[in-house]
């Protein structure tokens, strides 16, 4: 397996990142996960636009888009696979071991998995645990993950591939690495940015493309709506057939089925929407 390190394709086994990496001491850095279908790359540019954005919002330096994008391909050309995961992690590189930054510049590292396609549908839970909307790190997507990590496990206890967050004021707002969508009355909901939730590169395309209203919702929604479903990048479109121990019957229903039929087909239709 090659992957890209700080400028040039390196075997997976023989390459190191330096144990005083500040992604590694800290957590302080950002990353994208792209999903590539036989060597090629999905709404990519749309991932490194939220990649430069969160950069900014970290403060670290401006990520050099063009290098970015070839080492996607180098990586892409040298690890042929149908379904993929393919990795961008941008760090503060070398540092101290306080919060202090040092001064060798950032560590950039491109790497690729494979992935099953997801199933039609799953099981969620919710968790005790709030989302900051006010957060210094809130609408970045960072490396600084280990909230989701504890809430996953929990999710993963429970027979559940994923967990939902409310935020501080006790609104829906997102999970672990999915947005979260639901149907009223045919119609199609999702919380807005101002939740506290990533804005999901998914969740702007299935807005775009379903019609979907961005609206403030309490986190009871989830035991009364019709239909619910989650996006992500690997996720794509997903019904949810359980919230914790409600079973939502017929699952998926006809306007995530819908929802689910539109996606793929603007999907297969532009690459890079």
């Amino acid at each position: 397996m090659k992957i890209w390190l700080d400028g040039g394709l390196q075997d997976s086994e023989s390459a190191r990142v330096s144990v005083f990496d500040h992604g590694l001491t800290v957590g302080d850095g950002i990353f994208e996960t792209v999903k590539t279908v036989d060597g090629r790359p999905f709404a990519l540019t749309r991932h490194l636009d939220r990649l430069a954005r969160s950069a900014r919002g970290l403060g670290l330096p401006e990520p050099d888009l063009d290098e970015v994008r070839r080492a996607c391909a180098a990586v892409l050309e040298a690890n042929p696979m149908p379904l993929g995961r393919l990795r961008i992690t941008f760090t503060g590189g070398h540092g101290p071991l306080g919060s202090d930054r040092g001064e060798h510049g950032p560590t950039l590292v491109v790497a690729l998995g494979g992935t099953p396609r997801r199933p039609d549908s799953t099981a969620v839970i919710t968790v005790p645990w709030t989302r900051n909307e006010r957060g210094a790190l809130t609408g970045l997507k960072t490396t600084s993950y280990a909230e989701n990590v504890v809430a996953l496990a929990r999710a993963r206890e429970q027979g559940a591939s994923e967990a939902l967050f409310g935020n501080t004021v006790g609104r829906l707002c997102e999970g672990t690495g999915s947005n979260v969508f639901v149907v009223l009355d045919g119609e199609i909901h999702t919380p807005p940015v101002a939740s506290g939730c990533l804005a999901g590169i998914t969740r702007a395309l299935a807005v775009k493309w379903t019609g979907a209203t961005e609206t403030d919702l309490p986190m009871d929604v989830l035991q009364r709506a019709d239909e619910v479903f989650l996006t992500s990048t690997l996720r794509d479109v997903q019904a949810v057939h359980r919230v914790d121990e409600r079973e939502l019957p017929g699952t998926p229903g006809p306007v995530t089925a819908k929802a689910m039929r539109i996606f793929d087909e603007h999907a297969a239709a532009d690459l890079d929407p």
